[in-house]
């Protein structure tokens, strides 16, 4: 990515600035957090196109996006984090469990009888703040999802419920100072490959690293159904963390784009939930583009690089390129 640096060190010097290294870990810095402007715009258009379904905690909105699918949505936190429900005859599985802000176990109790597993597309903490609530959690094996099962500390996530970054009082219960991501028990490990059979539906789990060491997609072939996590949305992907690993996600992007031709819907864990998979080759053509140095990216504030194409963009610290 040498050409993407130089292209990018030659617009700031043209503008007179400086890069800054942004911060690392999986809360955004402080000039990405929420605002008055954030608040306005959710839930965003593409919600009213879907069949919501009504719940007791409005925390959460809940859509049915696809036959026995359902995105529980957290609209009024910054993140925007969308977690799903997937039911098949015999039981369901939850990807992901959010925030931990409202509690996400009564919602999957209100919408299915069935048994529950809980399965994370990766272990940052806006996806597993409601593991805890739920008795069988799968995970895949590796360090980096071993040390984020024993939670975070108010310290380390209090900024997640910032009054910046939210768009209403907290329920009750959750404050900035008793907020935190509780630990987990992982029942059983998973690897690339896992099928996960819920009765008449079946799920395979797709290692994508690169967002995090343990980043997964998930898939349903029969459907043309693939859950992508935080690999993939229509907003600006992260890949600032510490643990991100370029050449990882880039590898894992080329495996999901050559899945697209079999897909017929995406589904999201930020912002919106629904997405064409065309995206993932749109996705795979801009980080070709930023690794051969064709794609010029633009200084962020608080020190990040940002890569802007189309539907989505990509979020670096200047470091990494």
């Amino acid at each position: 990515m040498r050409g993407a640096i130089l292209r990018l060190a030659a617009a700031v010097a043209l503008a007179g600035g400086t890069l800054a290294c942004a911060p690392g870990g999986d809360s955004a810095p402080e000039s990405r957090a929420a605002t008055a402007g954030f608040c306005s715009n959710v839930p965003r258009s593409q919600y009213a196109d879907l069949e919501r379904v009504e719940v007791r905690d409005d925390w959460f909105e809940v859509y049915r996006v696809a036959p026995g699918v359902y995105a529980i949505y957290e609209p009024l936190q910054f993140q925007e984090v969308i977690s799903y429900l997937i039911l098949g005859e015999e039981g369901a599985l939850l990807f992901d469990t959010g925030m931990g802000i409202g509690r996400i176990r009564a919602v999957v109790d209100e919408l299915t009888a069935l048994p529950v597993t809980v399965l994370n597309s990766h272990t940052h903490m806006d996806h597993v703040g409601g593991n805890a609530e739920f008795e069988r959690v799968l995970a895949m094996d590796t360090e980096f999802t071993r040390t984020r099962a024993r939670g975070r500390t108010n310290a380390e996530v209090r900024g997640e419920v910032d009054a910046s970054a939210l768009c209403r009082a907290l329920p009750a219960g959750i404050t900035a100072d008793n907020y935190h991501t509780p630990a987990f028990e992982i029942d059983a490990f998973v690897d690339d490959g896992h099928g996960i059979d819920l009765g008449g539906r079946t799920l395979e789990v797709v290692a994508v690293p690169g967002h995090t060491p343990d980043a997964i997609a998930l898939l349903d072939r029969e459907a043309g159904f693939l859950w992508t996590g935080d690999s993939f949305y229509e907003g600006p992907i992260w890949l600032f963390a510490p643990e991100t690993d370029l050449e990882a996600y880039r590898a894992s992007m080329a495996r999901l784009a050559e899945l697209a031709p079999g897909l017929t819907t995406l589904f999201t864990a930020h912002n919106t939930p629904v997405a064409q998979p065309s995206r993932l080759l749109e996705l795979h053509d801009a980080v070709e583009t930023m690794f051969e140095g064709i794609a010029v990216g633009n200084r962020l504030q608080d020190g990040g690089v940002e890569f802007v194409f189309e539907a989505f963009s990509i979020i670096l610290r200047p470091d990494q390129l």
